[in-house]
């Protein structure tokens, strides 16, 4: 029992530490937004809310810079101020900026928040195991090695998850009639707007996928409900 005290203490320190920050999140999502209003936005929005059936999207402006689209870990959805300004001064248009919203509304459909807990307090005890296991037989170096293939492992979940929010948001376009091309468009603009592309990151090591295999996956999804 003794043996697996670090992993039970690694995944107890994980779970403290994702539940700490959701409430921290919370707190300042809380203090720093507003509820957007922007009247062509809100139509966009209404729209897919009735594909939903839902009665009604709220969707708030987060007070940040950074040009970025949030799911809170209690389900709300945010489009920073950042992102905002980009389409009042029309680098974005009001579908492109939908699309943002569709997308984040799949990842709290989709129950990403929720698995990102449970991926976050299991790779934190796999470090640690790893950490030990390496550790015997790669002295110094063990736990380097360990924190890599953990590091290599969050990114392909993370991968998975925004192909996911991808495709339903995909979906939600076309059944709301805004559609998909505003998604790939801004796919398209990102890196710029963001002021990151990627580099020479190999794909493997990103969070996001490539802005080429996103919109493939996307032309996939279009082509099987073409046929279907």
């Amino acid at each position: 029992m003794l043996r697996f005290t670090p992993i039970l203490l690694a995944l107890l320190y994980a779970l403290i530490m994702y539940r700490f920050s959701a409430w921290r999140t919370s707190r300042e999502l809380d203090a720093k937004s507003t509820e957007l209003a922007d009247p062509l936005l809100t139509e966009q929005i209404r729209q897919m809310a009735a594909a939903l059936e839902l009665p009604r999207i709220r969707v708030n402006i987060y007070e940040i810079d950074p040009v970025n689209g949030l799911a809170a870990p209690d389900g709300r959805i945010f489009i920073t101020r950042g992102f905002y300004n980009k389409y009042r001064a029309g680098e974005v248009t009001s579908a492109e900026l939908a699309t943002v919203i569709a997308h984040e509304l799949g990842h709290v459909a989709l129950g990403h928040s929720r698995r990102r807990m449970i991926d976050f307090s299991g790779q934190n005890a796999l470090r640690t195991a790893l950490a030990m296991i390496l550790g015997r037989f790669l002295p110094g170096i063990g736990p380097f090695i360990a924190n890599g293939l953990t590091t290599l492992l969050a990114a392909r979940l993370s991968r998975k998850d925004e192909y996911e929010a991808d495709a339903y948001a995909a979906a939600l376009l076309t059944k709301s009639g805004i559609g998909t091309a505003a998604q790939k468009s801004l796919f398209h603009k990102l890196a710029a707007l963001t002021s990151s592309g990627g580099g020479t990151t190999p794909a493997w090591l990103l969070s996001h996928p490539k802005t080429e295999e996103r919109i493939k996956a996307i032309e996939t999804l279009e082509k099987q409900w073409r046929v279907s």
